[in-house]
């Protein structure tokens, strides 16, 4: 697949192209009203992107890629949220001895294109840099509550935020060496939109791995 390129055929020094189907594995997190990496470490996330890469230099050496991507992050954590009585802003409570929750998670499920300045060497296992941005659009925001019950471990599932920050956009950069790379993402907009809501950005960690 590396020397797929559509329709027409490409130029000679142009006919490899790289890092198209990724997918990123990741450690979750956030910071703002909570210190970073204080989550658990069962904070997975998972990120799957189809791009295309768009050759700017001879041998792409320097490229641009663009696509589609979906996101799934989850932090696991030891306080809970809760919504004010009026329903426009979302509290986070701090965990206490008389938390009845054995653990507790967030998660969300998005949607972004993403836009990469990608740099790499001229061999095919070459060093890589990628520098990106993502906007994109949170499709849901939920939470999940587990606690000891009488008939074994109770689930209870919420997906009432009424100030989820739809709108997402975030910067990421990949380092590493051909298939593999470190990834890093910061997510430049809080998780809530409301300015009474806890301030939560997050953060995410991991490696990629690149198909083709």
């Amino acid at each position: 697949m590396w020397f797929f390129t559509g329709w027409r055929p490409a130029t000679p020094e142009k006919v490899r192209k790289y890092d198209r189907l990724v997918f990123d594995v990741t450690y979750n997190t956030w910071h703002g009203d909570q210190q970073a990496f204080s989550s658990a470490w069962p904070s997975i996330g998972f990120n799957s992107s189809l791009y295309f890469d768009i050759p700017l230099t001879k041998y792409n050496t320097v490229s641009l890629g663009t696509g589609l991507s979906h996101g799934l992050f989850r932090v696991q954590h030891k306080e809970w949220f809760a919504v004010d009585p009026t329903h426009t802003y979302t509290d986070l409570i701090p965990a206490n001895g008389n938390n009845v929750y054995k653990r507790v998670l967030l998660g969300g499920n998005s949607l972004s294109i993403p836009f990469e300045l990608r740099f790499r060497g001229k061999n095919w296992k070459h060093f890589k840099m990628h520098f990106g941005v993502r906007v994109g659009y949170e499709l849901n925001l939920f939470s999940k509550s587990f606690s000891e019950g009488q008939d074994g471990i109770e689930i209870i599932k919420n997906f009432d935020f009424p100030d989820v920050h739809r709108l997402l956009y975030s910067t990421h950069v990949r380092l590493g060496n051909r298939n593999w790379a470190f990834y890093a993402s910061y997510s430049l907009n809080p998780i809530f939109s409301n300015r009474e809501s806890a301030r939560l950005n997050l953060i995410q960690m991991g490696l990629s791995i690149s198909l083709f």
